[in-house]
């Protein structure tokens, strides 16, 4: 083997050791150093584009305002997470138990899928206000489907030898779904609440963006309507520092739970 096709071996080697949040970190730090090129290169307007180093500084001069509307988006955004993946994980169990709510709940779940979610806050916050529900309801929304299609494929796609194995024993239906089944989608189940994780702020920042008095959301509206766009990127910033920061979250307490599937979880992160 050739110098170079060793070092080309051993490349994936070296970042396959990275962790997730490093890996996140390198790509940050290349993220704000081309940010930072493509400013100095073509000399866009503050107005339209900040440098990094202003959206560092309205990150610390605007840290009290930036906070209070954090803790207003982090609660609808953990309400909806907890809330979608309950009902979505309920809807999957109950999808794989009962064949008659399959026929009949499936094909509304591919509907549901149809309708844009910018088109459901406009009614939702017609039938519930602006307070925190609407966009608990609306992160609910976004985080259901997912959880709930993988969970149900995961039940579909249990080894038929444990199926076998539960017979034998003499397993009830239900006992066979929530003691084998519900282990063997675990790692579909994992993929799930991944991909809930990084959209569970869609959904309440939509919420917001329709109408609201605080949140991060709506301070990237005021802020805009005022040109503070260095207000706008920090609370960016921070609405991408949170989701980062609950994706890992998640990752790291399913690999925690489920250590004999280590190998299947990375090879789905």
């Amino acid at each position: 083997m050739s110098d170079s096709t060793a070092l080309h071996a051993a490349r994936p080697g070296l970042i396959g050791k990275l962790h997730g949040p490093t890996r996140a970190l390198l790509a940050l730090i290349l993220l704000i150093a081309a940010w930072q090129a493509v400013i100095t290169l073509t000399g866009v307007p503050r107005y339209i584009l900040p440098s990094p180093l202003a959206v560092a500084r309205a990150l610390v001069e605007q840290r009290a305002l930036l906070a209070h509307n954090a803790l207003v988006t982090a609660t609808e955004i953990l309400g909806g997470f907890i809330g979608g993946v309950l009902l979505g994980l309920a809807t999957a169990l109950s999808l794989a138990r009962f064949r008659p709510l399959r026929r009949t709940l499936l094909p509304l779940l591919l509907i549901s899928q149809a309708i844009p979610l910018f088109a459901l806050a406009p009614i939702l916050m017609l039938w519930l206000g602006y307070g925190l529900w609407p966009k608990i309801l609306m992160a609910m929304l976004i985080i259901y489907f997912p959880v709930a299609s993988t969970g149900y494929d995961g039940l579909r796609q249990t080894p038929q030898g444990w199926l076998d194995l539960a017979t034998t024993f003499g397993l009830s239906r239900r006992q066979t779904l929530l003691r084998v089944q519900l282990p063997a989608a675990l790692p579909s189940l994992a993929s799930g609440l991944r991909m809930a994780a990084s959209a569970a702020p869609i959904g309440a920042v939509i919420g917001e963006w329709v109408g609201a008095s605080q949140g991060l959301g709506y301070l990237m509206l005021n802020a805009n309507a005022r040109l503070q766009i260095d207000v706008m990127f920090a609370a960016l910033v921070v609405l991408v520092a949170f989701a980062l920061a609950l994706y890992f979250g998640i990752d790291a307490a399913i690999r925690a739970a489920m250590p004999w599937h280590r190998d299947r979880l990375e090879a789905s992160a």
